[in-house]
């Protein structure tokens, strides 16, 4: 599991978790967190969701070597970025506590 998830008191805490990447945006990390979002979103005990790193990085960025050796051809026919649209259909709001980096893909998470 790359993502940690905690509920309290209607907040749903999601902790990025790869700590041997730097918590990089990996595929399997973004289907992981939407798929928890949306398990969540209809709830409506949760009245808002907390997207946190580690103390040192909150996320690296967008995981380089997955993407390394695809061309833009196979990035459009795998929808690799397809992870990005189904987090902005999430309706419950959204809260980034970043501390440490927060760095290209990270950013845009934030």
């Amino acid at each position: 599991m790359m993502i940690q998830t905690e509920k309290t008191q209607g907040v749903v805490i999601f902790r990025l978790h790869r700590p041997n990447k730097r918590n990089a945006l990996c595929s399997e990390l973004m289907v992981e967190l939407t798929t928890k979002l949306n398990a969540y979103d209809n709830d409506p005990d949760v009245g808002c969701f907390v997207i946190t790193g580690s103390e040192q990085v909150f996320a690296a960025g967008a995981d380089i070597s997955e993407m390394a050796d695809m061309s833009y051809q196979e990035m459009v026919a795998t929808d690799y970025f397809s992870g990005w649209e189904a987090l902005s259909r999430v309706r419950t709001p959204i809260i980034a506590a970043v501390t440490g980096y927060a760095l290209g893909g990270g950013c845009e998470l934030a």
